[in-house]
């Protein structure tokens, strides 16, 4: 593996320590709109999603959204979208991450029932392919492609 991390390295990639929680889950923590926030990594998630009862915490500008969302055996759920928050994952960012807000009560009541902490959300496929990302799940770590900077 290390040499795997090498050539991840050179190809300008982040290492992000990620931690194993109760439910098998990973979970990993990240700044959006530079608030910390704690955040299950989840492949099988479309959108990265935050809890409805955090739009202030994260300084988020919600929209109605058309879209219903479904997941961890809740279904029809109403949304909201906030776009282009600043999402910060160690050194690797975007300031165009999308997210999907809903009601993450049920996650968290899953979480809490096997002991593990309530989370704030949900980082994506989204992010995961933005990031072209690498999940080493021998060693819980997780590889994002840091981004090029656009030239103003």
């Amino acid at each position: 593996m290390k040499r795997l991390e090498k050539i991840l390295k050179k190809k300008k990639y982040i290492k992000i320590s990620l931690k194993k929680i109760a439910t098998n889950h990973l979970e990993l923590k990240a700044k959006i709109n530079g608030v910390k926030g704690r955040f299950i990594l989840d492949t099988g998630a479309s959108n990265s999603c935050v809890g409805l009862n955090s739009i202030e915490h994260f300084n988020l500008i919600a929209e109605e959204s058309e879209t219903k969302a479904a997941g961890a055996g809740a279904t029809d759920m109403e949304t909201q979208l906030s776009e282009n928050n600043l999402l910060k994952i160690v050194t690797w960012e975007t300031n165009k991450c999308n997210l999907v807000l809903f009601d993450l009560s049920h996650v968290n009541t899953a979480l809490t029932q096997h002991n593990a902490k309530e989370v704030d959300g949900i980082i994506g496929a989204d992010i995961l392919r933005k990031g072209k990302a690498f999940i080493d799940y021998n060693n819980n770590v997780l590889y994002l492609k840091k981004l090029k900077k656009k030239k103003k």
